[in-house]
């Protein structure tokens, strides 16, 4: 089974990603991920996004199908993949379903992980996390059990990313209506779309997303 995960930054695509690739026995694809990946591997693609990244351009749409074609050729994939943040925009899509019909592969499913905004905003912005140990909390939904001090590993210093701020937050939120909330319509028309509620505890969304997968 091959399927996308869709839905705006902070929508819990992640998350949920390693989750049906624990239980399913699939591969999580972030694009990211396999970049890197290429570009540590020295493949002929990989040194090609090396250059481009190493001058502050960014990878060409041709290079990402590029590797995602290398990376779903492998033995781990034959199982099924699940795509965590491509395509974004609607001519992705349509170079994804043209790969994948030269491979005769197809998507199986999409799953878009529906958010309220508003909510989002503030799942995001109130996130920090442990600078020793990395473990995560959130202002108002985890906080530490004692103030000040990880519950992980007792260390008392902490951080936050530079772009969970609510300003930053909703621009990621408005690229992401512009550029990849058509993807929405684009799966419903080709009849593989499935919509969960984000905004559910995550046990139960996982439970939607299994249902959603049959």
């Amino acid at each position: 089974m091959n399927i996308i995960l869709l839905g705006p930054p902070g929508a819990g695509k992640g998350t949920q990603a390693e989750l049906i690739e624990k239980n399913r026995k699939m591969v999580q694809l972030s694009t990211g991920a396999m970049l890197r990946a290429a570009v540590a591997a020295g493949t002929e693609i990989g040194k090609q996004a090396d250059a481009i990244m190493k001058s502050g351009g960014l990878v060409s749409d041709e290079i990402v199908i590029g590797i995602i074609n290398d990376r779903i050729d492998e033995p781990d994939c034959q199982n099924g993949f699940i795509l965590d943040g491509f395509p974004r925009t609607l001519p992705q899509a349509a170079a994804l379903d043209d790969l994948l019909k030269k491979k005769g592969k197809s998507l199986d499913k999409v799953i878009e992980i529906k958010v309220n905004d508003e909510a989002l905003v503030d799942r995001i912005s109130g996130r920090f996390s442990c600078a020793k140990c990395g473990a995560g909390y959130h202002d108002t939904h985890k906080p530490t059990q004692k103030p000040g001090v990880c519950d992980k590993c007792g260390a008392t210093e902490f951080s936050r990313r530079a772009d969970d701020n609510a300003e930053t937050v909703k621009s990621r939120l408005m690229a992401y209506y512009r550029e990849t909330a058509p993807l929405i319509g684009y799966y419903f028309a080709k009849d593989k779309l499935q919509s969960v509620d984000g905004m559910a505890q995550i046990d139960d969304v996982t439970r939607q997303i299994s249902e959603a997968l049959g």
